[in-house]
């Protein structure tokens, strides 16, 4: 025997607001409709559900045990409705993430935080890696979105990219530093001090290459390599160490990991950090509302980067 569950959701309505047209006004429907409905459930079961003759309608002890099964349909098919209307809205489902790990972990890992205080239903799965290695993901379909330093001519004719911030480096080290004491730093100041070198394979790692030669360092020690963001910041502030970092990593964490920007001026690359995702895709509704926060949110980083080197700049 099997019965319909819309016909227990109605067996509930009714039960839960004493009578037939009751219960068919809450449900939106006729009088008549909900009595026939009533009819084919009391045949298929074979017995009565209501005790006869009593008003307000009264349940029979099976009556009663179908109602309470048909208001946990009812209860389910709410809820499985809600779902869906979160899931087309972005507002539940599943995102996976890939990015550039220090960027990743310097900047965009706050604000993946900050996006599920208001999207908490939305699964996010980070991982990481660079443009070479994110790219055929992209492409088959296992990762909705990478976040990474890319400049023009190297954006694919497949995907679009989506600039968040500029390619900014500074040399970075911990606060306190004998080199933030100087009012002028020289190269011989900076040949005292070891290096930390990021990931051989990272752009960051040509990055500090090339910063180093346009400032007239040659040659480099290199006292430790590789590693997460969290690593390379415990070392740094832990050490006298020197690295190059993108500013708006060390800008974000300086508190939190005690790092400083040292004033020297030095190549910048010629790239922007931002979003790459495949132009012709299916994507989750989710993915959306989440390029648009994260955008929002390195706006206001940019702004209070630009806030704070003119209130710099004044003070100097």
């Amino acid at each position: 025997m099997k019965l319909e569950s819309e016909h227990l959701e109605i067996l509930a309505m009714i039960v839960e607001k004493g009578g037939l047209t009751e219960g068919a006004d809450a449900l939106g429907k006729s009088q008549p409709s909900v009595s026939r409905t009533i009819a084919l459930l009391e045949q298929r079961v074979g017995v009565p559900l209501f005790e006869p003759g009593r008003r307000p309608l009264r349940p029979t002890e099976l009556g009663a045990s179908l109602a309470r099964l048909g208001s946990r349909i009812h209860a389910l098919n709410l809820e499985a409705r809600q779902l869906v209307d979160r899931y087309s809205k972005g507002q539940a489902g599943r995102l996976r993430i890939g990015g550039t790990p220090i960027f990743m972990d310097g900047v965009i890992a706050s604000m993946i935080a900050e996006f599920q205080r208001h999207h908490s239903d939305v699964h996010i799965e980070q991982s990481y890696g660079y443009g070479d290695t994110l790219l055929p993901h992209l492409r088959n379909g296992s990762l909705d979105l990478a976040i990474l330093p890319m400049s023009a001519a190297q954006i694919p004719q497949d995907m679009v990219f989506v600039s968040l911030l500029a390619g900014r480096n500074v040399i970075a080290c911990r606060s306190g530093h004998p080199l933030t004491r100087k009012g002028t730093i020289t190269l011989a100041d900076i040949d005292l001090f070891p290096w930390i070198a990021p990931p051989a394979d990272s752009p960051l790692y040509r990055d500090l290459q090339r910063a180093l030669v346009s400032i007239g360092s040659q040659d480099f020690r290199v006292n430790f390599s590789g590693g997460t963001f969290a690593s390379i910041a415990s070392v740094l502030a832990g050490s006298d160490s020197l690295t190059v970092l993108p500013y708006s990593v060390v800008f974000l964490t300086r508190k939190t990991m005690q790092l400083e920007a040292l004033p020297l001026k030095i190549e910048h690359p010629n790239r922007q950090l931002g979003m790459l995702f495949a132009k012709e895709s299916a994507t989750a509704p989710a993915l959306a509302p989440f390029k648009s926060f994260i955008a929002e949110q390195c706006r206001q980083l940019e702004a209070r980067i630009q806030h704070d080197q003119q209130v710099t700049r004044r003070r100097g």
